[in-house]
């Protein structure tokens, strides 16, 4: 039955990322926008979630170190993994200018977070400023980038009424996939004897990071590249601003002295480095997409060792 659920759970991905790009690349059309709005807004919102309610679980649980680690981990698997084996998978040719505002954006939330964790803790005081931050961001977006953008020809046509079905119905999808793969994994990983830090550290981290690879696989493979980049960045700001934010509201969050000289550092430099690839080089290459994965790699074995 674990095989079963871990198939199905599969399933649901796959079926949860086509109706989230579809209903996403139906709203941009409807509304005459950008598509890059829409990923960075609505779709990274609908694969974040995962790591929210992680992250609120945990802290109700009292385990504010999984929530902390939950956001950076997937920071670091969202650009190093999951756009890694997107551009593997199909290059991009890069308009820094799409870019520019967004990345600014989410170098601002990471220096954000380390400058808050150097105290060794984020408390409400915290919290509230990376909501403010969700906030401008936000109504920055929508204000700055309202008109629609020809950066690809949208296809996709969805029955407006059928629009927020085909979004909630994909989140869901996207969801409960994730669910099941990672609760099935942690089962054959633990029948085999691997520790649960081991599991932890990959699994499950790996895991609430499913929805935005399967998304972005799927956004590149139908030709939405900036959706697929767009919910990248943007789930990126909304695991600082939102998952964050809204975290610490509900209780404190320790800081870990060992996030300071690691794992914030692995997050602000792969940061940087995606700002040098879509500003200098102009053009996400293969090459780039193995240096990516071959650094998350390198984090993952430095971690666990």
């Amino acid at each position: 039955m674990v095989v079963v659920f871990l198939l199905l759970g599969i399933v649901f991905l796959l079926i949860g990322g086509d109706l989230l790009v579809k209903s996403s690349a139906a709203l941009a059309a409807k509304f005459s926008v950008s598509p890059f709005l829409i990923g960075i807004t609505v779709v990274s919102f609908g694969t974040s979630a995962p790591e929210l309610l992680v992250s609120l679980n945990a802290a109700l649980q009292g385990s504010t170190g999984i929530a902390m680690g939950n956001v950076i981990g997937s920071n670091i698997a969202n650009i190093a993994l999951v756009l890694g084996l997107t551009i593997l998978i199909r290059p991009i040719n890069v308009d820094s200018k799409r870019y520019l505002f967004s990345w600014l954006i989410m170098l601002v939330a990471s220096f954000m977070f380390y400058g808050f964790s150097i105290d060794g803790i984020i408390d409400t005081i915290d919290g509230l400023f990376f909501i403010s931050g969700l906030i401008l961001f936000i109504s920055l977006s929508i204000r700055y980038r309202h008109s629609s953008i020809n950066e690809e020809e949208i296809e996709e046509s969805i029955n407006t009424r059928l629009i927020p079905l085909y979004f909630v119905l994909g989140a869901a999808g996207l969801y409960f996939g994730s669910e099941f793969i990672v609760a099935n994994s942690v089962i054959i990983a633990k029948y085999f004897g691997i520790s649960e830090f081991v599991i932890g550290i990959t699994i499950v981290a790996l895991g609430t990071s499913l929805p935005e690879l399967v998304t972005s696989v799927i956004a590149i493979l139908k030709g939405q590249t900036s959706i697929s980049i767009g919910n990248l960045i943007g789930s990126n700001i909304f695991n600082v601003f939102a998952v964050l934010g809204i975290t610490s509201l509900v209780r404190p969050l320790g800081a870990d002295t060992s996030l300071l000289s690691s794992d914030l550092p692995t997050m602000l430099g792969i940061t940087l480095l995606l700002g040098l690839f879509l500003f200098i080089s102009r053009k996400l290459r293969r090459i780039e997409g193995v240096l990516l994965i071959s650094i998350y790699l390198i984090y993952i074995v430095f971690s666990i060792s």
